[in-house]
């Protein structure tokens, strides 16, 4: 997990729901919205986040049990590029 994680996850608690580009524009000052998207896909390849409907993305229940402590990240599997291109 990534400072860009915790951050991605804490807008989506808060907003409800978001793309790569608002998550882009809103919450980041020097993050591209394609590595966004990425981190979006590694996040939804590990269960914290779900694809509403094309690139709008929420937080699963999983994702704030994470940002309240009590889901350790580390039992969550691994994601990777082949991994989450390929799931």
């Amino acid at each position: 997990m990534t400072r860009e994680d915790d951050r991605i996850l804490e807008m989506l608690e808060n907003d409800g729901w978001a793309t790569p580009s608002m998550l882009s524009r809103e919450a980041f000052r020097s993050v591209s919205e394609g590595h966004v998207g990425e981190r979006l896909e590694f996040l939804r390849y590990a269960g914290l986040v779900y694809c509403v409907h094309g690139d709008m993305y929420k937080i699963s229940s999983e994702g704030r049990m994470y940002l309240t402590g009590d889901l350790d990240a580390s039992h969550l599997p691994t994601p990777t590029v082949e991994r989450c291109l390929n799931g």
